[in-house]
């Protein structure tokens, strides 16, 4: 979501939605630079970052105790069934979206 606009020092001045004149670099809404521009400390973005890392581990622990027949999707409320799907889903998108752009015979290992 996030383009961002840099003074000649290279600190953020301003942030839009879509590219704009001058704000065409992107960065992932988890930036620590974007916590700092809106306030936040260093160790609060280095904490978020983490807390996205985690997730993953979460889903990941959550899919292999479905597989091992210890816990049931059912067993979670809605909410946590629904964004689980939905995550899932995105990942399954997102990798077959990698897997046709990236062939064998473009030499990438």
């Amino acid at each position: 979501m996030p383009y961002v606009r840099r003074n000649s020092q290279g600190d953020i001045t301003a942030i839009y939605r879509e590219p704009e004149p001058g704000a065409d670099e992107f960065l992932p809404a988890h930036s620590g630079e974007l916590a700092e521009f809106f306030g936040q400390s260093g160790d609060a973005a280095q904490f978020q970052e983490l807390d996205i890392s985690l997730i993953r581990v979460l889903e990941d622990l959550i899919d292999v105790m479905i597989q091992k027949n210890q816990l049931r999707l059912t067993d979670l409320p809605p909410p946590a069934q629904q964004k689980l799907l939905s995550r899932k889903n995105l990942r399954r998108s997102l990798a077959n979206q990698l897997n046709f752009t990236i062939s064998p015979d473009d030499g990438v290992i």
